[in-house]
């Protein structure tokens, strides 16, 4: 850490080791975010001027089915904030969550609140425990960043099978710029990745796969090209304010604040606060505060005040550790073996980036 620096503009650093920097010390993270918006803006794509056509277009679509979209929702600001949006515009909307056995009571009540309260439909798509604590067993042994890939798979996967059973043609996603616009390709490895992620199970798990919701390029090709399922990034449409968002679903639907980004899930806030900082020197924080500074929703200072506090408490991860080890049926020595053992990243691991690259660089230029 001897050659340490920190964007002048964001707060991501050289814990990133592919971070770069101009003259000014400002680093790509964020002016390729700056550059993103303006190529999004360019290509009509976004902005509330182009909101009115994308809703007409999904009542359209779903004009003689029961629902218009599906919405996956998982308890968090983002998803809940859309939700709401949706029954302003009149969308009639199919809730749907996935349910990988890390809920934490918070986001299940946020979740049954906001179904209830909408009046919208509300389905859980639960995955084979014993087959899911195996794969995700299988990456924490992989000792890779993506442990949450299972999960990032399994979501798109659900959403999609969901969407295709009802003839839904929008799969709406409260994924966002302002909030999730930086997000370093060494700390989060492409979900559709199939090879990489058979390799990791074959090698490291132990069961066969029945029933998991895989979501490869090729099944993604086959929803976007025969079934014609789009995904609509709806807070893009608009300026979107986290805060007042927040603000909103706690007076309009007692919404609970269950703490930091995706921290709806036990498994997800472990990895991210204490798996990560311990085996990469990786703080997720900085991610999302250089996103939201970019957004004009935070200012400099205050993130590099928070970044000063750890991003666990001893006291509290201690006892997180001591259920997740129980959830995963492995003993605490075991759980403490996997966190020590050295980190890697995906290109320790055979996969297909450069093959997706090329597929997704074609389909752009001819579907997008």
């Amino acid at each position: 850490m001897n050659n340490y620096r920190q964007c002048t503009r964001c707060v991501m650093d050289t814990t990133d080791p592919e971070i770069r920097f101009e003259r000014d010390g400002i680093c790509n993270h964020c002016t390729e975010l700056f550059q993103k918006r303006e190529e999004v803006k360019n290509q009509k794509r976004y902005g509330e001027e182009h909101l009115e056509g994308i809703i007409r277009r999904i009542k359209k679509k779903g004009k003689n089915l029961k629902y218009d979209a599906v919405l996956g929702i998982s308890g968090g600001v983002d998803s809940c904030y859309v939700a709401y949006l949706l029954k302003k515009l009149g969308i009639r909307t199919l809730l749907v969550h996935l349910d990988n056995g890390w809920n934490s009571d918070l986001a299940t009540m946020n979740i049954r609140s906001i179904a209830s309260k909408l009046e919208f439909d509300y389905e859980s798509f639960v995955l084979d425990w014993e087959e899911f604590k195996d794969i995700q067993l299988a990456f924490l042994k992989a000792s890779v960043v993506e442990a949450e890939t299972p999960t990032d798979m399994a979501i798109l996967g659900a959403l999609h099978k969901v969407a295709a059973r009802h003839g839904i043609r929008y799969i709406i996603s409260g994924g966002n710029l302002a909030t999730e616009g930086i997000l370093p390709r060494m700390w989060h490895y492409n979900a559709r990745d199939t090879r990489y992620f058979n390799h990791i199970h074959k090698t490291f798990g132990s069961k066969s796969i029945r029933s998991f919701p895989y979501f490869g390029w090729m099944a993604e090709m086959y929803y976007k090209l025969v079934k014609q399922v789009k995904i609509i990034y709806l807070l893009n449409y608009m300026r979107y304010d986290k805060s007042a968002a927040k603000t909103l679903l706690i007076n309009e639907f007692g919404w609970k604040d269950y703490g930091g980004k995706h921290h709806e899930s036990r498994f997800t806030k472990f990895v991210q606060t204490y798996l990560l900082p311990v085996k990469f020197n990786l703080d997720y924080r900085k991610a999302t505060f250089s996103s939201l500074i970019c957004a004009g929703e935070m200012n400099r200072e205050e993130a590099i005040q928070e970044l000063q506090t750890p991003p666990y408490v001893n006291e509290e991860i201690e006892k997180e550790k001591k259920y997740i080890a129980k959830k995963l049926s492995i003993d605490r020595h075991e759980l403490d073996r996997i966190v020590e053992l050295p980190g890697k990243y995906y290109y320790h691991y055979p996969n297909d980036e450069k093959r997706l690259n090329f597929i997704y660089k074609l389909y752009k230029k001819y579907f997008s």
